[in-house]
């Protein structure tokens, strides 16, 4: 079986460690929609030994803080469903009162549509990858 995120980097690629890799999502009125995926094809967060485990959100909550203090959004999601993609990635979604799903789910029925982005994708992304570096 093929694997989108075995076959691509699954996003605009922020930052790469030898275990994960942060990506950027393009996604219209989400300019703080980010993904975390484990490099090797695994399925769930027990695939990962305890020590990975422990890196891996590390990267989740370096990227959550990263982008509270970037974007002072209203809130952070961070959801690991993976059901279309059965490969270990975390969603780390920025959400805000006027992007276009709030209050609901950004895979939901849009109420409103996007609004331009307070920052470009390539300052957050530029801001990101400097954050990053340094885990």
């Amino acid at each position: 079986m093929k694997c989108e995120l075995c076959e691509s980097e699954g996003g605009v690629l922020v930052w790469r460690g030898e275990q994960c890799r942060v990506v950027h999502v393009a996604e219209p009125g989400y300019a703080g929609y980010l993904r975390v995926i484990w490099n090797a094809h695994v399925r769930e967060m027990t695939d990962l030994t305890e020590s990975e485990r422990g890196h891996y959100l590390r990267v989740v909550f370096a990227l959550e803080a990263a982008l509270r203090a970037l974007l002072r959004p209203d809130k952070i999601n961070l959801a690991s469903l993976g059901n279309a993609t059965p490969h270990l990635h975390w969603h780390v979604v920025a959400r805000f009162r006027d992007d276009p799903h709030f209050p609901g789910s950004v895979w939901g029925t849009p109420v409103r549509e996007p609004a331009a982005p307070a920052r470009s994708h390539a300052e957050i992304i530029e801001s990101l990858a400097a954050t990053l570096s340094r885990l």
